[in-house]
């Protein structure tokens, strides 16, 4: 038998637009009421934040990456398959002929649902590094400051001509 942690994979599933949420609180609410917690582990709903201009004030406003999408990390079975499936908002798994089709690692990791731990992250100060995902995407910058009790680091990139510092999570960088 497969050890249980090879088994545990991330699946999208499509849900009604706008009805992530709802889906998700579906979802937890199916998860306790059925005893799914050894099957079920994670549901994301992955957000970005954008720098909105408006009557010349800069704004930073948080939406959903993937509208009409949930991310679930979980064990697939048939039964976990139908409880989804038959779950209020879900239209299906993501995948030929609605058969679920996990995620890959390099799709995890350019989603950013998966975090990167303190002990996990081996970027110094003064590295070069490329942001990955988010609205910086492809920006290059330098390390300024890591702040590894809140998973986050200080990247000094050139934006609007000039050096300007942003903070970013450690899942949306990498060394160059």
């Amino acid at each position: 038998m497969e050890n249980q942690d090879s088994l545990v994979r991330w699946y999208v599933i499509h849900v009604y637009s706008s009805y992530e949420s709802v889906v998700k609180t579906n979802l937890e609410k199916m998860i306790e009421n059925n005893n799914l917690q050894d099957f079920i582990f994670e549901i994301a709903i992955p957000t970005e934040e954008d720098i909105v201009e408006k009557n010349g004030k800069r704004k930073v406003v948080e939406h959903k990456k993937f509208p009409g999408y949930v991310f679930l990390k979980m064990i697939y079975t048939d039964h976990v398959w139908y409880m989804v499936t038959n779950t209020r908002g879900v239209t299906g798994f993501v995948g030929p002929q609605g058969k679920p089709l996990p995620l890959t690692a390099d799709e995890i990791k350019r989603m950013g649902l998966e975090k990167v731990s303190a002990e996990d992250f081996n970027i110094n100060v003064g590295d070069n590094v490329k942001v990955v995902n988010g609205p910086l995407e492809t920006f290059l910058g330098i390390v300024d400051e890591i702040f590894a009790d809140k998973e986050k680091v200080r990247v000094i990139v050139q934006m609007f001509g000039r050096q300007t510092p942003v903070d970013l999570e450690f899942n949306q960088i990498e060394k160059i």
